[in-house]
């Protein structure tokens, strides 16, 4: 896969259709969302922006069948150890009745449904959310919504702090700061003069950020 400038990604990846289709269905499934986020501690916002991202809200899941695309992944290849254990995960899957066989239709690398978990994930946080007794990340969009949720819950998500903010920079500020070779406390950016864009103080909390 190639390497992408932020101006490249964005053009291709968070277009403006694609930003639009996302607030539609923030709207749209706005009950859904509240129930995940209260079950989860994720943030709608987050959930929304992932499942398009990964999938383009599940327009796209893939068209490879996901047991071959393991198994040749696995037979060679730099990683070929990593996607023999995650070929033995979706067949233990399979047999232990989460997946039907008859759908598995992965990425070329053998990522699954709308959220392109890969199955060791799939078999650790997949969900029900709809509660109808399958953990459905190919076709139920609550499933779907859920088993993301549970996924970041699990690396440790925090649903008080925000992932960063744009902010102002005082005349003559010293660019040697910038980078993510600095980190310091919001109390000292903001003794630097950094603002909000309303021109409001950073928030008064004790987490340590870097500008980039």
């Amino acid at each position: 896969e190639s390497v992408l400038s932020w101006a490249e990604y964005g053009r291709r990846v968070v277009s403006e259709d694609r930003i639009l289709r996302g607030r539609q269905h923030m709207e749209r499934q706005g009950e859904l969302l509240q129930a995940v986020a209260a079950a989860h501690h994720v943030q709608p916002r987050f959930l929304v922006a992932l499942w398009g991202v990964e999938s383009d809200f599940g327009a796209h899941t893939g068209d490879t069948p996901a047991v071959s695309a393991l198994a040749t992944l696995g037979w060679r290849g730099r990683r070929r150890e990593y996607f023999r254990s995650e070929l033995i995960e979706l067949l233990l899957a399979v047999d232990a009745g989460y997946a039907d066989p008859g759908r598995l239709l992965s990425s070329w690398a053998g990522a699954l449904g709308q959220c392109q978990f890969m199955p060791s994930n799939f078999r650790r946080f997949a969900v029900d959310q709809d509660g109808d007794g399958r953990r459905d990340i190919w076709t139920s969009t609550g499933d779907v919504l859920g088993s993301m949720a549970r996924f970041l819950a699990h690396l440790g998500w925090k649903d008080d702090e925000t992932w960063g903010r744009p902010v102002l920079l005082p005349d003559g500020f010293d660019a040697r700061l910038a980078g993510r070779d600095t980190k310091m406390r919001l109390s000292r950016w903001n003794q630097l003069g950094l603002r909000r864009l309303n021109g409001g103080d950073l928030p008064d909390r004790n987490l340590w950020a870097t500008l980039i």
